[in-house]
């Protein structure tokens, strides 16, 4: 990286040599010829000494045939008046060219030099000097240009973006475009409110998780509406100098009010709306500063100016009080995950430019994909039309996208990682015992794929896709989810007569679910309905000095029930296994020789406690086949989605 600097350094001073060389050289006179006085001249030519001279204005050069006692072999004189030469010396010129005692002679006609090309030397000296005062400080980052200008906001204008967004775009979203549908109308009407006496909402907080579409939706308002779009981001009025961001605020604000009817966007906002007062070493730096210029801003302009406000954020929690309050940001919207009905429509949008084949069903891709936002839709599709152009293939196929959908939610497939026939034995009993769990408790996810090639940081997966959405889990669901992720710990156990490191994953998330059912959601006869936790990320300066609403026996008490809920689910596990201890068995075999086990293949195993038929027929073709040396120990199982 210090290599062009140091080329651009070293071009620069040798840039400066060679033009202060060109000036010196323009600027100084020919002195290598000797000047002599008129009467040399004339002795010269009367002893014949004179080869060939030339008169360029009023100076003559005369080249002699014999050197002079210095060597030199060239004199000059200068000519008072050419005439006089002229009529001293004509006839004699005349007779030793004839003789060829005179090799040649030339008379260059004298002109009068211009003004202007006297003084080009001094003014390509100066425009030098010039050049280099800029350039210098251009290196040196500074001048007065970038001085000026470091107040400015960084804004981008909606303008120069290519495409145009509007509501068609935006899928997925119907209540949340409903919210901003008056927002639209005032744009393009403000007279018909402002008759009316309606106050129209100052400001706008889009707040829902990454990748839902907060930022599409902000631009489709000002594409629906015809106005311009100024988008910038929180971090952007952050600087280390001070007064900056607050400079920035002011020249934001100028900018959408010289331009309105328009939209100010800021994208994650919550890096300069923290609430106030909560640094550990107190509250006046230059964040609040500028959150401040930001507060007086929103309140300075009326609400009938023809700027919207819109912000964007997924930690509405830690946002300053003031800053929500109604005469700033009105209007709260949550963009939340998209549910089957919204899934599918966000796959149609992103499916416009991408060959599917008739194979391809969607509304099937949206019912197998609960919890995905519409980033992770846009990146399901472009994984699948990887996976397709990685075959050759000339359209998207329905197992591109199962393979695509597989891959976002676990990672791709390590099949080149060699282990142990042991860990494969233990990686299939394990990934087995998931799977027959689950199947036995009605209340769980129907089993779509159990693998035991390493995906990601797994070293095998049992993936259960959900049959619908669900906002709500009730006690039961819980405490059969515990169940079957202690399926593989409990496999292990009654199998292989051991336990690995492989539960390390299902452990932790077992015990977060029990300990969010007592101490989150009141679910303990024995602790109450009381809540002790909340899910809230820990916010430094408000949270630093906070300590836990109850004691230490109650915390013991709370640690007593999460034990008794893992316990009894890790027996009720071990019953089902023992129960369904052939079909396991059967499973884990399979899973050895083929890898991979289908959802239709494993509820034929458990059904009927046989392998479907055409599966036997391929192994018995296909005859026994060596161990595989290619998946790794289970070191973070996975059961997904949760």
């Amino acid at each position: 990286m210090k290599k062009p600097k140091i080329i651009r350094g070293l071009g620069f001073y040798v840039l400066v040599f060679v033009i202060l060389i060109i000036t010196v050289i323009m600027l100084s006179t020919d002195e290598a010829a000797e000047e002599i006085t008129y009467a040399e001249v004339v002795d010269l030519f009367y002893n014949e000494q004179v080869d060939s001279f030339k008169i360029e204005g009023d100076t003559l050069y005369l080249t002699l045939k014999t050197p002079l006692a210095d060597g030199s072999t060239m004199v000059t004189h200068s000519l008072y008046d050419f005439s006089v030469f002229y009529e001293d010396l004509n006839e004699l010129v005349m007779q030793q060219k004839e003789k060829g005692i005179l090799a040649d002679y030339n008379y260059i006609p004298e002109y009068d030099t211009p003004w202007w090309l006297t003084l080009l030397p001094y003014v390509i000296m100066i425009g030098a000097f010039i050049v280099f005062w800029i350039i210098l400080m251009n290196r040196s980052g500074g001048g007065m240009d970038k001085t000026m200008k470091f107040g400015k906001a960084r804004t981008k204008l909606g303008n120069e973006e290519k495409k145009k967004v509007t509501f068609g775009d935006v899928a997925g979203a119907d209540e949340e475009k409903a919210e901003l549908e008056e927002i639209v109308e005032y744009l393009k009407d403000p007279a018909k409110f402002v008759a009316l006496g309606a106050r129209i909402p100052k400001g706008v907080l889009l707040v829902g998780p990454p990748g839902t579409g907060k930022t599409l939706i902000a631009k489709a308002v000002a594409g629906e509406a015809g106005v311009q779009f100024l988008s910038i981001s929180g971090s952007d009025f952050v600087e280390m100098y001070v007064g900056v961001g607050a400079s920035r605020v002011r020249d934001l604000f100028d900018q959408a009010k010289k331009v309105s009817p328009s939209i100010v966007f800021i994208d994650e906002i919550d890096a300069v709306g923290r609430r106030r007062g909560a640094g550990l070493g107190g509250g006046h730096d230059e964040r609040e500063q500028t959150l401040n210029q930001l507060l007086v801003e929103m309140d300075g302009f009326g609400s009938n100016e023809g700027v919207i406000v819109m912000a964007a954020t997924n930690r509405q929690d830690i946002l300053d009080p003031a800053l929500l309050r109604p005469g700033r940001f009105d209007r709260h919207i949550y963009v939340g995950l998209p549910d089957v009905k919204g899934r599918e429509a966000i796959l149609k949008v992103h499916a416009k430019d991408k060959p599917l084949s008739e194979s391809v069903d969607l509304a099937t891709i949206a019912k197998a994909t609960p919890g995905f936002t519409g980033a992770d839709l846009e990146n399901l599709l472009n994984e699948g039309a990887l996976l397709a152009a990685r075959q050759n293939k000339r359209m998207i196929e329905m197992p591109d996208l199962e393979e695509a959908m597989i891959k976002v939610i676990a990672g791709p497939e390590k099949k080149s990682r060699v282990v142990s026939d042991h860990e494969r034995r233990l990686a299939a009993f394990h990934e087995a015992g998931h799977a027959v769990a689950m199947r036995s408790l009605p209340s769980q996810d129907p089993v779509h794929r159990i693998s035991i090639v390493p995906r990601g940081a797994a070293g095998g997966m049992t993936i259960s896709l959900p049959k619908e959405d669900r906002n709500y889990k009730s006690k039961k669901e819980m405490e059969d989810n515990i169940v079957g992720l202690l399926g593989g710990r409990a496999a292990e156990k009654l199998m292989l007569d051991d336990i690995s490191t492989g539960a390390s994953n299902d452990l932790q998330r077992a015990s977060a679910i029990a300990h969010s059912m007592v101490a989150k959601y009141g679910m303990s006869d024995k602790i109450g309905p009381v809540v002790f936790d909340t899910e809230d990320q820990v916010f430094i300066g408000r949270d630093y000095g906070r300590t836990k609403a109850y004691s230490e026996e109650v915390a013991a008490r709370i640690d007593a029930e999460v034990h008794r809920i893992i316990d009894e689910a890790f027996v009720r596990c071990e019953a089902i296994l023992n129960e369904h201890r052939d079909v396991l068995e059967l499973v884990a075999n399979t899973l050895l020789e083929r890898d991979t086990i289908s959802g239709e293949e494993f509820e034929h195993i458990y059904v009927t406690g046989k392998l479907p038929q055409e599966t036997q027929d391929t192994a018995l073709a296909a005859g026994p086949e060596p161990a595989q040396d290619q998946a790794a120990a289970p070191e973070e199982d996975s059961n997904l989605p949760e």
